[in-house]
């Protein structure tokens, strides 16, 4: 579970409820019905006219890379694990990588391995690793896509929900109890759009973005290392050439940590 991702979603929802009790609002008017209805539901439908059904039904596994942590090992451990596996296949040859290879939770690293152990050429094992960033690339996309869409569609959504609500009073003009209710359904749709699109939908397409992103450069880093074990290039030029692909804030620990080892 990504906590941090949980606090964000809670300190955002915390941010508005105390906001409302500032100016002496109930938290009850956030209670409705309609506001509820027109802004998760129009959103829903908004997703439904804008994907496939295949794609849409895949929507729900996307939520799970977002609040998971599950598969994101650390660009430098995965460095220090080729490096490792380059030295003894230097010394031991490319069978020896067979015993670890049972070992190992990342499926692409494995597959890569395997197909090394395998014999395959560079060129093939190169295409067929690279088809299988692509792929995941395009899930992420899917999903990037979807909440990007859905942060445009919701405070639209609120402003249909105001007018629907202010519609709603002025055919309650005679009536204060129901004009009073039309007007908070009218501006709680408002909030309820505004709060899910620029909260919620959009960061989580930014998040996914960025996850991507990283998950990327993970198993770049894994083909190049794969292609240089197959090679039998030296560990030491291995470790500088994978290094050199990692953001510098975590070269800098990387080489900080080798000199203190």
């Amino acid at each position: 579970m990504d906590i941090f991702l949980v606090i964000g979603l809670i300190g955002g929802l915390i941010i508005v409820v105390a906001a409302m009790l500032e100016k002496g609002a109930s938290l009850a008017v956030l209670l409705s019905v309609e506001a509820i209805m027109v802004i998760l539901g129009g959103t829903v439908i908004g997703l439904m006219n804008s994907f496939p059904k295949g794609e849409f039904m895949k929507l729900g596994k996307v939520f799970g890379v977002l609040f998971s942590n599950k598969n994101q090992q650390d660009p430098s451990e995965i460095i220090v694990q080729l490096v490792e596996m380059a030295q003894t296949t230097r010394r031991d040859g490319l069978l020896s990588l067979e015993s670890t290879i049972n070992g190992l939770e990342s499926k692409f690293l494995k597959k890569g391995l395997e197909m090394v152990v395998d014999g395959l050429e560079p060129d093939l094992i190169k295409e067929v690793l690279e088809i299988e960033i692509e792929s995941m690339e395009e899930r992420h996309r899917l999903g990037i896509t979807a909440f990007s869409s859905a942060g445009g569609t919701a405070p639209t959504l609120g402003v249909l929900g105001a007018v629907i609500g202010l519609i709603g009073a002025l055919g309650n003009l005679n009536d204060i109890e129901k004009l009073g209710e039309s007007i908070k359904s009218a501006f709680v749709a408002t909030v309820y759009g505004i709060f899910t699109g620029y909260l919620i939908w959009h960061p989580f397409s930014n998040r996914l973005k960025r996850k991507s992103l990283e998950e990327v450069t993970s198993m770049n880093i894994m083909l190049e290392g794969i292609l240089a074990i197959q090679a039998g290039n030296n560990p030491k030029s291995i470790e500088r050439k994978l290094v050199g692909m990692i953001e510098p804030s975590k070269r800098a620990r990387f080489e900080e940590n080798n000199k203190e080892n």
